[in-house]
């Protein structure tokens, strides 16, 4: 019988600049946090500053902390 372990999404409490998002999708994603880092900043950079920061603040909102 197969063993099927489920992911979960959070914050991360250790690898955080601010609320934790890019942290916790890094370790959802299996990827490197500063990518994902680079990656936020050109989307906030390209599409305007409010869309991204309010993107941003909704994940702070809905993705819970981890324990």
């Amino acid at each position: 019988m197969e063993h099927i372990t489920h992911k979960k999404l959070h914050r991360s409490k250790t690898d955080r600049m601010f609320a934790g998002i890019c942290g916790g999708l890094a370790k959802y994603f299996d990827v490197d946090s500063t990518i994902l880092r680079l990656i936020w900043v050109l989307i906030v950079v390209f599409t305007g500053f409010a869309p991204g920061v309010l993107v941003y603040i909704i994940s702070i909102l809905i993705i819970p902390s981890e324990r």
